[in-house]
């Protein structure tokens, strides 16, 4: 058993005293003491009071923040390009100005249509804001370009200096010239024009590689006349068709570009030329973010023809070319929908020559694939005449090569005449074709018709065949690739095709003076 010591007993030992402070107040000034040395950390000499709010994270974050690098601006890159840059000013006599709504006569859409009013062309003399001049008077407009080389050379719209009797070019230091025109291009819009006074003209280069949609580009101009005008954007899209003919390959950009910028560069952020503005979509006329340049590409191919003989000469084949659709392909027994199907051949041209006939669809040009009829039609029209060609061709359902010389793109096609606009006069009542709500009579019986086909003489509304633009007078010259010149071979070409299990069936048709293809659905049973 351990004795308990009496500590009363000690010398030393004094009782303990009763503190003054209570528990309670104890623990308040344990609280302030706390607050007090939290206070001194947080503004001790090595810390600041923005520390007092941040994590860890949030400090790793700013650092990281300050390590990256701070956006450029585009100062540098104009401040190369835009001397390159010039305002182009015409006179044209005894044209009409454009209406007081605002309308385009440059439009490639048919006035009145729901794409007419949402395309301008900007910059030429009719439709340009202000424009001066009016019937029989002087008409005034303006545009913009950019020099190519140092002796003057320059590039610009077409539809600029379209008819211009007089031609004027304003630099960006001020400085205006005489210019002369020495070739356009009405096919892709695009013109050539010499000012003279200088051979020390500072100029921009046309890009080598086709830009990605997502780069920068610079749109450099002359928008409404206010002088030389920078807007950036992005490249939006490639291969834009506006209907405007079989070479359209423009480049859509949302760099504003207003009226006044027809003709001006679109820089890349290498300063080099990716494109020539040359039209927008707009229900006002100004910017909306859509606009269309022409790629450098055809520029160089272009504008090296102009120079050296003041026009431009295309390949030709000599065919009606049209799109494969999925129908047509299932007709055709295709996998896919590609290349360029052959509606008719001119009878003197390479093409007949060669051997290639309707119906047959050219997949590829010298080993290179044939997407569509307009890629097919880009592709020969950028090569020369005379040159030799390897077309790959599928000719009732088998693969062929065909090689064959180019011909000279005439520089104005003829349209044939249409003789069959009365070809429905006089027909007998026909024999009406089950099925396709449709009713055709032999070619021959039919005057003005001609002696092959079977001509339609009446269309149900509301059937497949009207669906497909049957009308009254066309003239159906094969069913299924097999000719046909009575009712009952029409019929059993759709049979032989519904014996076959194909939804549809092909049918080569003449309207108009044209030939074309129609995939007309068939139903089984």
């Amino acid at each position: 058993m351990t004795d308990r010591i009496d500590l009363s007993n000690l010398p030393s030992y004094r009782p303990p005293r009763r503190s003054v402070f209570s528990a309670r107040k104890l623990a308040l000034m344990a609280s302030v003491v706390a607050g007090l040395g939290a206070a001194v950390y947080g503004f001790s000499p090595s810390t600041s009071p923005a520390d007092l709010f941040s994590s860890p994270a949030h400090a790793q974050v700013n650092n990281e923040v300050r390590k990256v690098e701070r956006p450029i601006g585009f100062a540098d890159i104009v401040e190369r390009v835009k001397p390159s840059v010039i305002s182009v000013k015409v006179n044209i006599k005894e044209k009409t100005a454009s209406n007081d709504d605002g309308d385009d006569s440059s439009s490639p859409f048919q006035p009145g249509s729901p794409m007419e009013r949402f395309f301008r062309r900007f910059g030429g003399p009719d439709g340009f804001p202000g424009l001066k001049g009016g019937r029989g008077r002087v008409v005034q407009g303006q545009g913009s370009g950019f020099f190519i080389s140092a002796d003057g050379y320059a590039v610009t719209n077409n539809h600029v200096v379209d008819g211009a009797d007089k031609v004027e070019v304003t630099t960006d230091d001020g400085k205006t010239y005489t210019a002369k025109v020495i070739g356009t291009d009405q096919r892709t819009d695009l013109a050539l024009i010499k000012v003279e006074g200088s051979s020390n003209f500072p100029f921009a280069k046309l890009a080598d590689g086709k830009p990605r949609i997502g780069d920068w580009v610079l749109a450099v101009g002359n928008p409404f006349g206010l002088g030389g005008t920078v807007t950036a954007g992005i490249v939006s899209a490639s291969g834009r068709d506006l209907g405007n003919g079989p070479y359209d390959d423009f480049i859509q950009i949302d760099a504003p570009v207003n009226k006044g910028n027809s003709g001006g560069p679109a820089f890349n952020t290498d300063g080099e030329v990716m494109g020539v503005n040359t039209a927008i979509y707009s229900p006002s006329g100004g910017s909306v973010g859509i606009a269309f340049s022409i790629p450098a590409n055809t520029v160089k191919s272009v504008v090296a023809q102009l120079k050296e003989k003041g026009s431009v000469s295309r390949g030709w084949i000599g065919v009606q070319i049209q799109p494969v659709t999925s129908d047509i392909a299932d007709s055709l027994g295709m996998k896919k929908a590609e290349g360029a199907l052959v509606a008719e051949p001119q009878a003197s041209g390479p093409a007949a020559k060669a051997g290639i006939e309707s119906g047959d669809v050219i997949t590829a040009v010298n080993g290179e694939t044939v997407k569509d009829a307009r890629e097919l039609a880009r592709t020969i029209g950028g090569m020369a005449p005379g040159a030799s060609v390897k077309l790959n061709v599928l000719h009732k359902g088998q693969d062929k090569v065909v090689n064959l010389t180019l011909g000279q793109l005439p520089n104005a096609v003829e349209a044939k005449a249409d003789t069959d606009n009365d070809s429905g006069k006089g027909a007998s009542k026909g024999t009406d074709v089950p099925k396709l709500g449709m009713t055709v009579a032999p070619a021959n019986s039919v005057a003005g018709a001609g002696k092959e086909g079977v001509v339609v003489t009446e269309v149900d509304p509301k059937s497949a065949a009207a669906e497909r633009g049957f009308k009254e007078g066309d003239v159906i010259l094969e069913v299924g690739g097999k000719s046909v010149a009575t009712a009952g071979e029409v019929r059993d070409a759709i049979n032989a095709a519904r014996t076959d299990n194909k939804n549809s069936v092909l049918m080569r048709v003449k309207s108009g003076g044209q030939s074309r293809f129609v995939a007309v659905p068939i139903a089984k049973g």
